[in-house]
């Protein structure tokens, strides 16, 4: 596909397509500049480039986590609950991983979490055993 069908499935214009290869956010065109054809992994990049965008990531940390490269990445989900992600731990993930799975892992996680806290949260009734006798 040229740019400008490119730019018609994602919304973005043709000048943040060129930033987004000039910054390594996403990789060069096939072809060249004057015969500049793109597919599905620039589709794929500029998606992905959409969505950390909307969680708050600046384009350096996106390049970062790009690359791999840097410390884990936290992102605040409520108060008290962050995803931490690891670049250079993904790195060997895939993109077969059963992502269905993997969401329903993470929900008996906090579903198991969020039961243990709210039994010895600041609200729970302590437990202290048998009634002393006196």
């Amino acid at each position: 596909m040229n740019i400008h069908e490119l730019t018609a499935l994602t919304g973005e214009t043709p000048r943040q397509v060129r930033y987004l290869v000039a910054e390594g956010l996403m990789p060069p065109p096939e072809g060249g500049r004057a015969n500049a054809s793109y597919g599905a992994a620039h589709l794929a990049a500029i998606r992905a480039y959409q969505r950390l965008r909307a969680l708050g990531f600046k384009p350096a940390a996106i390049r970062l986590i790009r690359e791999g490269r840097g410390g884990p990445i936290t992102l605040p989900i409520v108060p008290g609950l962050a995803l931490s992600i690891d670049p250079a731990l993904l790195a060997g993930v895939g993109p077969r991983t059963d992502s269905r799975a993997l969401a329903e892992r993470v929900a008996e996680l906090l579903a198991d979490i969020l039961t243990e806290t709210s039994q010895h949260g600041p609200d729970a009734v302590p437990d202290h055993g048998p009634a002393d006798e006196r």
